[in-house]
């Protein structure tokens, strides 16, 4: 399994408690990040090694990295994954999903995955 690339990673303000290789969303205001609850949020990245608690800040890895992330169900190398309801990365093929990028390895839930970070719309 890769470790994170070093490409763009932003600290946003977390609005409320972001656990460590989670799905990050953008916040209710500029500069503010939330975890993902799901595949309809504007999802921007993965979080870092660390949990952060609300009103702290997160680091947030965003495109161009390759990231760990936990996953939430089974997921198949190259995989395009968006959030289940508590930010961990699950597999997708639903038309208009919000996805973070491609699964680098193959899991299951509780797994610490790879993925290569390219927020979209599936």
């Amino acid at each position: 399994m890769g470790r994170t690339t070093n490409g763009l990673i932003k600290s946003r303000n977390a609005t409320a408690t972001i656990l460590a290789r989670r799905i990050v969303t953008e916040g209710a205001v500029d500069g503010a990040g939330a975890q993902a609850t799901g595949s309809a949020v504007n999802i921007i990245g993965v979080s870092s090694e660390l949990d952060t608690a609300a009103g702290e800040r997160c680091s947030v890895i965003m495109v161009g990295n390759v990231a760990e992330v936990v996953y939430g169900g089974n997921v198949s190398r190259g995989d395009a994954l968006t959030s289940d309801a508590q930010g961990r990365a699950v597999a997708t093929t639903t038309t208009g999903a919000r996805i973070v990028g491609t699964a680098e390895v193959s899991g299951v839930v509780g797994d610490i995955g790879t993925v290569n970070v390219n927020p979209g719309i599936l």
